[in-house]
């Protein structure tokens, strides 16, 4: 009877999905690089991820200047950017069109994929139909056009874009600029949210858009409006609020990894890149010199650590994630589901964590 017991539960672990707080390969670690299975590809430092109304998912690669697909059969197909770095909108050709380290997209709900062609200093659009890329905003370095057209708007060095829930407003993290800038998709109009161009800690309760910023690196916007703005070499997280003003959330502005599980503003990060709205409005955090994915919750101002060991790595694969060693985390996003997708660009694979809470 103990044998056949133990035989059971031999054949239940088996039949049983795997832990929910285990990563997987998404894609990356092969030699294929293009109309492959993605877990046998070769990427290019993938960084930012979104999904599109179809449930694929897309990526852009800094180094392989190239915008991929993975479909729900797991293959990888390029479909935009010739894999050269350049800046060419290939006559609308997406295939033929040259991108200079891309650093993020976002999928709107009609399909639209837009796209931070970041040292081309330009924002590009890839037509839900896959058949045609245009240039909808700047595409020479410097500043200027708030209040104009987005086409004449001048940026520097787009390295964060990201939708509203709504899907009317586009945000950009103008980082050489020190601004976090918006486009009405309505009207095509660019304004400034954040940032007066000056690198300093903003002062909580101040006006935004005319508070200092240091190196605002990535941006996210929750349900209620709230713009979160996470600052790279400023080690802080802060929020804009309904009113257009600013405070710090997460932060001391100290370089280091401490204050998991406590007060987010006693918490120290080393570089964080990149952020996004989780299912609950928490806010994931890719803290990337400090190779961890960590939580910020506005209900109780805490943060925690969700992934990552904290040690540089490549292991743990297949194991709990807070034991999977990161190099990079340069992207992170949480799908409805909950699944939570990190892009660990120098591993150059995606990973994922199933039903992320």
């Amino acid at each position: 009877m103990r044998t056949c017991i133990v035989a059971l539960l031999a054949v239940i672990m088996q039949l049983s999905p795997a832990r929910a707080d285990n990563v997987v390969l998404v894609a990356g670690g092969g030699e294929g690089t293009e109309n492959v299975a993605a877990t046998k590809a070769k990427l290019f430092s993938p960084f930012a991820v979104d999904f599109a109304p179809t449930g694929d998912l897309h990526f852009v690669e800094i180094d392989g200047h190239r915008v991929c697909r993975i479909d729900n059969k797991g293959m990888l197909t390029r479909i935009a950017g010739t894999g050269q770095k350049g800046n060419s909108d290939g006559g609308g050709d997406p295939l033929a069109a040259q991108f200079n380290s891309m650093h993020s997209l976002a999928i709107a709900k009609n399909g639209d994929i837009y796209l931070a062609d970041t040292l081309n200093h330009r924002l590009c659009k890839l037509d839900a139909s896959g058949n045609r890329i245009s240039v909808v905003a700047g595409g020479e370095k410097g500043f200027g056009g708030d209040g104009g057209p987005a086409k004449a708007a001048k940026f520097s060095g787009i390295y964060c874009i990201c939708l509203d829930p709504a899907g009317e407003r586009l945000y950009l993290a103008d980082l050489d600029n020190r601004r976090i800038r918006m486009i009405d998709l309505k009207s095509s109009v660019v304004s400034t949210v954040a940032g007066n161009g000056e690198r300093g800690k903003p002062a909580d309760g101040a006006v935004a858009a005319s508070s200092p910023l240091v190196d605002p690196r990535a941006v996210a916007v929750d349900k209620s409006g709230n713009v979160y703005v996470l600052e790279r070499s400023g080690n802080a997280l802060r929020v804009v609020d309904s009113q257009g003003k600013i405070r710090t959330v997460v932060g001391t502005g100290e370089k280091g990894l401490s204050g998991d599980g406590g007060d987010a503003l006693k918490a120290a990060m080393n570089g964080p890149k990149h952020l996004c709205i989780d299912r609950d409005g928490g806010v994931l955090i890719a803290d990337t010199e400090n190779h961890v994915i960590r939580k910020y919750s506005p209900s109780d101002g805490k943060i925690t650590r969700v992934a990552g060991s904290g040690k540089r790595g490549d292991a743990g694969v297949g194991g709990p994630a807070l034991e999977v060693e990161l190099n990079q985390p340069h992207g992170v996003f949480v799908h409805p589901s909950g699944d939570l997708y990190i892009s660990d660009s120098t591993n150059k694979r995606i990973l994922k964590l199933a039903r992320a809470q």
